[in-house]
């Protein structure tokens, strides 16, 4: 008696069991609420990339780069803007007629040796990019932890899309941080305030520079990939940018001779000498910091009308002295040089995506 009173709770108990799972009612298990797990690999809710975008910025914003990078960039556009401050007699003049000075902090130089706040951005910026993007990939796999992190139930693909995700987040905060900084060392030096179309100018120029910076850390990411060690990619990259740097006005003219060549006979204002302009500004395009260049000074500077102020003859530029141009007008002539510094990072991704996506990831 005693065995068989035991025994019939068990039984009573499993007997409920049944009772309330979903098929003894006729229930699918599917129509029950998904857990998060299967939630997050279905179409359109795939969070694995923001999972390692969220911790290789969490990682950037506490590394030595990211302090070091608004460190470096705000001494030098400090720099800048106090140069500027400090001879405002002579800037003013400069921008007479336009809707405010704020932005001739920015555009304005007074004193050879220092750089515009634009060129050091324009300098620095890429490496601020290679800075974020040499070891994303090739750390990883040195130290052992990509065959971990790709055993994880997320994607190939996330990896790479998170980490640059994450590049790109990390040097929009630090390249704000820094706009930031100068404009407000500006505004108490000069005590004069930006007016809304200057911020409009200041908002749009800080997404021409980021995308520009985006293309290195894109061009960083690439080596990465392609390279197995860190410091290899790190020197593949730097000599890239000191080549578009330093050289490529002078790769650009010897070129340019090849192509239009100029007889020696022929004047500084013939048409072989005018091809041969044009055919340099073409050639040049293929370079970031010429797009970069061109966009930026017609952005900051609404006197200007046309993207390279070199191809303009003086009868083309008569009349248009003290006439400005709207926000709507500078987009249209920066229109080109936005468009192909986005399709340019956007191939040197693509690029880096697709040689991470057919490497062999071994453990």
């Amino acid at each position: 008696m005693t065995a068989q009173s035991e025994s019939l709770p068990v039984r009573s108990t499993r007997r409920r069991k049944k009772v309330r799972t979903p098929s003894s009612q006729g229930q699918r298990p599917q129509e029950s609420a998904p857990s998060t797990a299967v939630a997050a690999t279905e179409p359109g809710l795939r969070l694995g990339w923001r999972i390692v975008a969220a911790k290789e910025f969490s990682d950037h914003l506490t590394s030595w780069r990211f302090f070091g990078g608004v460190l470096v960039l705000a001494l030098a556009g400090a720099g800048a803007v106090y140069s500027v401050g400090g001879g405002l007699s002579n800037v003013a003049s400069q921008v007479s007629g336009a809707p405010s000075v704020f932005l001739a902090l920015f555009t304005g130089k007074t004193n050879d040796l220092v750089p515009r706040f634009y060129e050091f951005i324009e300098i620095l910026g890429p490496l601020l990019g290679i800075a974020f993007g040499f070891d994303a990939i090739n750390s990883e796999r040195s130290e052992g932890t990509l065959p971990r992190l790709l055993s994880q139930p997320i994607h190939r693909d996330d990896v790479i899309n998170g980490k640059f995700v994450a590049g790109l987040a990390a040097i929009g905060v630090t390249l704000a941080a820094v706009i930031g900084i100068v404009s407000a060392i500006g505004i108490i030096q000069l005590g004069i305030l930006p007016g809304v179309e200057d911020v409009l100018r200041m908002i749009i120029w800080f997404v021409v520079a980021l995308t520009y910076i985006g293309f290195w850390l894109a061009l960083a990411i690439l080596f990465s990939v392609l390279l197995h060690r860190a410091a290899t990619s790190a020197i593949a990259s730097l000599a890239v940018w000191f080549l578009t740097t330093a050289f490529f006005a002078l790769i650009i003219t010897l070129l340019a001779n090849v192509i239009s060549p100029v007889p020696a006979d022929a004047g500084q204002t013939s048409e072989e000498a005018r091809q041969n302009l044009v055919t340099q500004y073409n050639l040049s395009r293929v370079n970031p910091n010429q797009l970069y260049d061109e966009a930026t000074r017609v952005l900051l500077d609404p006197r200007q009308r046309t993207a390279n102020v070199s191809l303009v003859t003086a009868s083309q530029a008569s009349g248009t002295v003290g006439s400005l141009l709207s926000v709507d007008q500078s987009l249209l002539v920066i229109w080109p040089q936005f468009v192909a510094l986005i399709a340019g990072t956007a191939v040197t991704f693509a690029l880096a995506y697709v040689a991470f996506m057919r490497q062999e990831v071994r453990a």
